[in-house]
Protein backbone atom coordinates (compact mmCIF):
# COMPACT_ATOMS: atom_id res chain seq x y z
CA UNK A 1 0.00 0.00 0.00
CA UNK A 2 1.57 3.29 -1.06
CA UNK A 3 0.47 6.78 -0.09
CA UNK A 4 1.38 9.45 -2.62
CA UNK A 5 2.33 12.81 -1.11
CA UNK A 6 0.90 15.62 -3.17
CA UNK A 7 -0.40 19.14 -2.86
CA UNK A 8 -4.01 18.94 -1.75
CA UNK A 9 -6.55 21.41 -3.04
CA UNK A 10 -9.82 22.31 -1.39
CA UNK A 11 -12.08 19.23 -1.42
CA UNK A 12 -14.75 19.13 -4.11
CA UNK A 13 -18.18 19.91 -2.70
CA UNK A 14 -21.76 19.26 -3.75
CA UNK A 15 -23.53 22.50 -4.73
CA UNK A 16 -26.74 21.65 -2.86
CA UNK A 17 -25.27 20.63 0.47
CA UNK A 18 -21.95 22.48 0.35
CA UNK A 19 -20.37 19.34 1.76
CA UNK A 20 -17.16 17.85 0.39
CA UNK A 21 -17.59 14.88 -1.90
CA UNK A 22 -14.34 13.38 -0.61
CA UNK A 23 -13.52 13.59 3.07
CA UNK A 24 -10.74 11.02 3.53
CA UNK A 25 -8.04 9.24 1.49
CA UNK A 26 -9.23 7.56 -1.70
CA UNK A 27 -8.16 3.93 -2.00
CA UNK A 28 -7.62 2.33 -5.40
CA UNK A 29 -7.55 -1.45 -5.15
CA UNK A 30 -5.24 -3.01 -7.77
CA UNK A 31 -5.81 -6.70 -8.65
CA UNK A 32 -2.15 -7.53 -9.33
CA UNK A 33 1.20 -7.42 -7.56
CA UNK A 34 3.10 -4.14 -7.45
CA UNK A 35 5.59 -3.34 -10.16
CA UNK A 36 3.89 -4.16 -13.48
CA UNK A 37 2.11 -2.14 -16.13
CA UNK A 38 -1.18 -2.06 -14.20
CA UNK A 39 0.64 -0.57 -11.25
CA UNK A 40 2.54 1.89 -13.44
CA UNK A 41 -0.65 3.29 -14.94
CA UNK A 42 -2.30 4.27 -11.69
CA UNK A 43 0.94 5.31 -9.96
CA UNK A 44 1.60 7.72 -12.80
CA UNK A 45 -1.73 9.52 -12.57
CA UNK A 46 -2.36 9.27 -8.82
CA UNK A 47 -0.61 12.55 -7.87
CA UNK A 48 -2.81 14.49 -10.29
CA UNK A 49 -5.89 12.59 -9.12
CA UNK A 50 -5.03 13.54 -5.56
CA UNK A 51 -4.60 17.18 -6.47
CA UNK A 52 -7.92 17.31 -8.33
CA UNK A 53 -9.93 15.45 -5.70
CA UNK A 54 -8.42 17.14 -2.66
CA UNK A 55 -7.46 13.92 -0.90
CA UNK A 56 -4.46 11.58 -0.83
CA UNK A 57 -4.71 8.57 -3.14
CA UNK A 58 -3.74 5.24 -1.58
CA UNK A 59 -2.79 2.31 -3.81
CA UNK A 60 -3.72 -1.10 -2.42
CA UNK A 61 -2.33 -4.11 -4.31
CA UNK A 62 -4.55 -7.18 -3.76
CA UNK A 63 -3.47 -9.94 -6.15
CA UNK A 64 -5.13 -13.33 -6.15
CA UNK A 65 -7.86 -15.36 -7.79
CA UNK A 66 -7.52 -13.75 -11.24
CA UNK A 67 -8.61 -10.43 -9.74
CA UNK A 68 -11.70 -11.84 -8.04
CA UNK A 69 -10.42 -10.93 -4.56
CA UNK A 70 -9.85 -7.28 -5.45
CA UNK A 71 -13.23 -7.04 -7.16
CA UNK A 72 -15.00 -8.46 -4.10
CA UNK A 73 -13.31 -5.95 -1.78
CA UNK A 74 -14.48 -2.98 -3.82
CA UNK A 75 -17.96 -4.31 -4.59
CA UNK A 76 -18.60 -4.71 -0.85
CA UNK A 77 -17.24 -1.26 0.04
CA UNK A 78 -19.35 1.78 0.83
CA UNK A 79 -20.55 3.40 -2.43
CA UNK A 80 -19.15 6.82 -1.61
CA UNK A 81 -16.20 7.15 -4.00
CA UNK A 82 -13.51 6.44 -1.41
CA UNK A 83 -12.80 2.85 -2.54
CA UNK A 84 -12.27 2.19 -6.26
CA UNK A 85 -11.13 -0.72 -8.43
CA UNK A 86 -8.46 -0.56 -11.09
CA UNK A 87 -10.23 -2.86 -13.55
CA UNK A 88 -8.09 -4.85 -15.95
CA UNK A 89 -9.46 -6.46 -19.10
CA UNK A 90 -9.25 -9.77 -17.25
CA UNK A 91 -11.33 -8.66 -14.28
CA UNK A 92 -13.86 -6.64 -16.26
CA UNK A 93 -14.24 -8.54 -19.54
CA UNK A 94 -12.78 -12.04 -19.24
CA UNK A 95 -13.81 -13.30 -15.80
CA UNK A 96 -17.59 -13.20 -16.47
CA UNK A 97 -17.13 -15.98 -19.02
CA UNK A 98 -14.15 -17.71 -17.46
CA UNK A 99 -15.71 -18.21 -14.01
CA UNK A 100 -19.23 -19.19 -13.01
CA UNK A 101 -21.15 -17.41 -10.27
CA UNK A 102 -18.78 -14.49 -9.77
CA UNK A 103 -19.37 -12.84 -6.41
CA UNK A 104 -18.65 -9.45 -7.99
CA UNK A 105 -20.02 -9.00 -11.51
CA UNK A 106 -18.47 -6.20 -13.63
CA UNK A 107 -21.82 -4.90 -14.89
CA UNK A 108 -24.12 -5.69 -11.97
CA UNK A 109 -21.87 -4.58 -9.11
CA UNK A 110 -19.82 -1.67 -10.43
CA UNK A 111 -20.38 1.86 -11.69
CA UNK A 112 -18.02 2.78 -14.56
CA UNK A 113 -15.87 5.88 -14.12
CA UNK A 114 -13.52 5.92 -17.10
CA UNK A 115 -11.26 3.80 -19.20
CA UNK A 116 -7.74 4.88 -18.36
CA UNK A 117 -5.24 3.46 -20.85
CA UNK A 118 -4.71 1.07 -23.72
CA UNK A 119 -1.76 -1.24 -23.23
CA UNK A 120 0.61 -1.85 -26.13
CA UNK A 121 1.23 -5.59 -26.42
CA UNK A 122 3.61 -7.35 -28.80
CA UNK A 123 4.02 -10.76 -30.32
CA UNK A 124 7.65 -11.49 -29.49
CA UNK A 125 9.97 -14.40 -30.27
CA UNK A 126 13.55 -15.24 -29.21
CA UNK A 127 16.09 -14.06 -31.76
CA UNK A 128 17.51 -17.58 -32.12
CA UNK A 129 14.22 -18.90 -33.50
CA UNK A 130 14.06 -19.37 -37.29
CA UNK A 131 10.72 -17.54 -37.66
CA UNK A 132 11.14 -13.78 -38.12
CA UNK A 133 7.58 -12.95 -39.28
CA UNK A 134 4.03 -14.02 -38.48
CA UNK A 135 3.90 -16.00 -41.73
CA UNK A 136 7.04 -17.93 -40.76
CA UNK A 137 5.67 -18.57 -37.25
CA UNK A 138 2.43 -19.91 -38.72
CA UNK A 139 4.37 -22.17 -41.06
CA UNK A 140 6.33 -23.54 -38.10
CA UNK A 141 3.14 -24.10 -36.09
CA UNK A 142 1.47 -25.93 -38.95
CA UNK A 143 4.53 -28.08 -39.58
CA UNK A 144 4.56 -29.29 -35.96
CA UNK A 145 1.06 -29.17 -34.40
CA UNK A 146 1.18 -29.21 -30.60
CA UNK A 147 4.97 -28.89 -30.48
CA UNK A 148 5.57 -25.14 -30.18
CA UNK A 149 4.64 -23.30 -26.99
CA UNK A 150 3.67 -19.78 -25.97
CA UNK A 151 3.53 -18.23 -22.53
CA UNK A 152 1.25 -15.80 -20.74
CA UNK A 153 0.88 -14.22 -17.32
CA UNK A 154 -1.80 -16.78 -16.42
CA UNK A 155 -5.01 -18.56 -17.42
CA UNK A 156 -7.31 -16.01 -19.02
CA UNK A 157 -4.63 -13.30 -19.14
CA UNK A 158 -4.45 -11.07 -22.21
CA UNK A 159 -1.47 -13.01 -23.56
CA UNK A 160 -3.32 -16.32 -23.16
CA UNK A 161 -6.35 -15.08 -25.07
CA UNK A 162 -4.14 -13.55 -27.75
CA UNK A 163 -2.46 -16.90 -28.34
CA UNK A 164 -5.78 -18.74 -28.30
CA UNK A 165 -7.22 -16.32 -30.84
CA UNK A 166 -4.25 -16.94 -33.13
CA UNK A 167 -4.84 -20.70 -32.97
CA UNK A 168 -8.54 -20.19 -33.62
CA UNK A 169 -8.18 -17.88 -36.63
CA UNK A 170 -5.12 -19.51 -38.19
CA UNK A 171 -6.12 -23.12 -37.53
CA UNK A 172 -2.93 -23.84 -35.62
CA UNK A 173 -2.27 -25.75 -32.41
CA UNK A 174 0.21 -24.57 -29.79
CA UNK A 175 0.84 -25.42 -26.13
CA UNK A 176 -0.05 -22.69 -23.65
CA UNK A 177 2.31 -22.26 -20.68
CA UNK A 178 0.76 -20.10 -17.92
CA UNK A 179 3.03 -18.16 -15.55
CA UNK A 180 2.29 -16.33 -12.33
CA UNK A 181 3.13 -12.92 -13.73
CA UNK A 182 5.33 -11.51 -16.45
CA UNK A 183 8.82 -11.69 -14.95
CA UNK A 184 9.52 -15.39 -15.34
CA UNK A 185 7.63 -15.40 -18.63
CA UNK A 186 10.10 -12.97 -20.20
CA UNK A 187 13.07 -14.82 -18.70
CA UNK A 188 11.91 -18.10 -20.24
CA UNK A 189 11.12 -16.42 -23.55
CA UNK A 190 14.64 -15.00 -23.77
CA UNK A 191 16.20 -18.35 -22.87
CA UNK A 192 14.07 -20.16 -25.45
CA UNK A 193 12.10 -22.33 -23.03
CA UNK A 194 8.99 -21.09 -24.83
CA UNK A 195 8.77 -20.20 -28.50
CA UNK A 196 6.74 -16.98 -28.46
CA UNK A 197 4.54 -14.78 -26.31
CA UNK A 198 2.11 -11.89 -26.50
CA UNK A 199 3.48 -9.61 -23.78
CA UNK A 200 3.48 -5.93 -22.90
CA UNK A 201 5.81 -3.78 -24.97
CA UNK A 202 7.22 -2.28 -21.78
CA UNK A 203 8.65 -5.68 -20.78
CA UNK A 204 9.60 -6.79 -24.30
CA UNK A 205 11.18 -3.73 -25.91
CA UNK A 206 14.29 -3.47 -23.68
CA UNK A 207 15.16 -7.01 -24.77
CA UNK A 208 14.32 -6.26 -28.40
CA UNK A 209 16.70 -3.32 -28.25
CA UNK A 210 19.26 -5.56 -26.56
CA UNK A 211 19.04 -8.12 -29.36
CA UNK A 212 17.58 -10.95 -27.26
CA UNK A 213 13.99 -10.81 -28.55
CA UNK A 214 12.34 -9.92 -31.84
CA UNK A 215 9.14 -7.84 -32.08
CA UNK A 216 6.99 -9.53 -34.74
CA UNK A 217 3.57 -7.84 -34.62
CA UNK A 218 1.04 -5.95 -32.50
CA UNK A 219 -2.32 -7.67 -31.87
CA UNK A 220 -4.51 -4.57 -32.28
CA UNK A 221 -6.56 -3.35 -35.26
CA UNK A 222 -4.26 -0.41 -35.90
CA UNK A 223 -0.54 0.01 -35.48
CA UNK A 224 0.56 1.39 -32.15
CA UNK A 225 1.47 5.05 -32.11
CA UNK A 226 4.32 4.06 -29.82
CA UNK A 227 5.67 1.42 -32.22
CA UNK A 228 4.65 2.59 -35.71
CA UNK A 229 7.08 0.31 -37.55
CA UNK A 230 5.68 -2.93 -36.11
CA UNK A 231 2.89 -4.41 -38.29
CA UNK A 232 -0.49 -5.54 -37.01
CA UNK A 233 -1.43 -9.22 -37.04
CA UNK A 234 -3.89 -8.53 -39.87
CA UNK A 235 -1.21 -6.85 -41.94
CA UNK A 236 1.09 -9.76 -41.19
CA UNK A 237 -1.33 -12.32 -42.58
CA UNK A 238 -4.06 -13.15 -40.04
CA UNK A 239 -7.26 -11.42 -41.27
CA UNK A 240 -9.71 -10.41 -38.57
CA UNK A 241 -7.17 -10.70 -35.76
CA UNK A 242 -7.70 -8.04 -33.09
CA UNK A 243 -7.34 -8.16 -29.34
CA UNK A 244 -6.81 -5.24 -27.01
CA UNK A 245 -5.44 -4.88 -23.48
CA UNK A 246 -6.71 -2.00 -21.34
CA UNK A 247 -7.28 -0.74 -17.79
CA UNK A 248 -10.12 1.33 -16.37
CA UNK A 249 -11.51 2.66 -13.11
CA UNK A 250 -14.81 1.64 -11.49
CA UNK A 251 -16.64 2.25 -8.21
CA UNK A 252 -19.25 0.29 -6.23
CA UNK A 253 -22.57 0.25 -8.09
CA UNK A 254 -24.60 2.69 -5.98
CA UNK A 255 -21.97 5.45 -5.97
CA UNK A 256 -23.79 8.79 -6.50
CA UNK A 257 -23.66 10.47 -9.89
CA UNK A 258 -21.90 13.65 -8.69
CA UNK A 259 -19.10 11.53 -7.18
CA UNK A 260 -18.71 9.55 -10.42
CA UNK A 261 -18.63 12.82 -12.39
CA UNK A 262 -15.93 14.27 -10.15
CA UNK A 263 -13.83 11.12 -10.44
CA UNK A 264 -14.26 11.06 -14.21
CA UNK A 265 -13.17 14.68 -14.52
CA UNK A 266 -10.09 14.01 -12.38
CA UNK A 267 -9.18 11.00 -14.53
CA UNK A 268 -9.50 12.98 -17.74
CA UNK A 269 -7.34 15.81 -16.46
CA UNK A 270 -4.73 13.37 -15.15
CA UNK A 271 -4.61 11.51 -18.48
CA UNK A 272 -4.40 14.73 -20.51
CA UNK A 273 -1.52 16.04 -18.41
CA UNK A 274 1.47 16.30 -20.77
CA UNK A 275 3.92 15.05 -18.18
CA UNK A 276 1.76 12.02 -17.46
CA UNK A 277 1.38 11.27 -21.17
CA UNK A 278 5.17 11.09 -21.47
CA UNK A 279 5.49 8.90 -18.36
CA UNK A 280 2.78 6.54 -19.55
CA UNK A 281 4.47 6.22 -22.95
CA UNK A 282 7.60 5.03 -21.16
CA UNK A 283 5.52 2.08 -19.95
CA UNK A 284 3.94 1.56 -23.41
CA UNK A 285 0.60 2.89 -22.16
CA UNK A 286 -1.62 5.19 -24.23
CA UNK A 287 -4.17 7.43 -22.44
CA UNK A 288 -7.77 6.54 -23.36
CA UNK A 289 -10.17 8.59 -21.18
CA UNK A 290 -13.90 8.12 -21.74
CA UNK A 291 -17.15 9.23 -20.21
CA UNK A 292 -18.71 6.85 -17.64
CA UNK A 293 -21.41 5.96 -20.17
CA UNK A 294 -18.87 5.21 -22.91
CA UNK A 295 -16.83 3.04 -20.59
CA UNK A 296 -19.93 1.14 -19.46
CA UNK A 297 -20.91 0.36 -23.06
CA UNK A 298 -17.33 -0.59 -23.86
CA UNK A 299 -17.18 -3.10 -20.99
CA UNK A 300 -20.42 -4.77 -22.09
CA UNK A 301 -19.10 -5.07 -25.65
CA UNK A 302 -15.76 -6.43 -24.45
CA UNK A 303 -17.46 -9.09 -22.31
CA UNK A 304 -19.33 -10.31 -25.40
CA UNK A 305 -16.20 -10.23 -27.57
CA UNK A 306 -14.04 -12.15 -25.12
CA UNK A 307 -16.82 -14.66 -24.50
CA UNK A 308 -16.62 -15.59 -28.19
CA UNK A 309 -12.86 -16.05 -28.00
CA UNK A 310 -12.94 -18.03 -24.75
CA UNK A 311 -15.69 -20.39 -25.88
CA UNK A 312 -14.12 -20.97 -29.28
CA UNK A 313 -10.81 -21.84 -27.64
CA UNK A 314 -12.41 -23.99 -24.92
CA UNK A 315 -10.66 -22.06 -22.14
CA UNK A 316 -11.85 -22.72 -18.59
CA UNK A 317 -10.92 -21.12 -15.27
CA UNK A 318 -8.59 -22.82 -12.82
Amino acid sequence: MILRRTLLLAPLATPALAQPLFSRPIRIVIPVVAGGGVDAAVRTISPRLSAELGQPVVLDNRPGGAGVLAAEIVARSAPDGHTLLLGTVGVMAVNPTLFRNLSADPVRDFAPISQLVNVTNLLAVPTDRPFRTVAELLAALRAAPGRLSYGSAGIGAAGHLAGALLDHLAGTEAVHIPYRGGGQLITDLISGKIDYAFATAATVMPHVEGGRLRAVAVPTVERSRLLPNVPTMTEAGVPGYAINNWYGLVAPKATPGPVIAALNRACRLALEDAGNVDKLAHHALEPAPTSPEEFGRFVVAEIARYATIIRAAGITGE
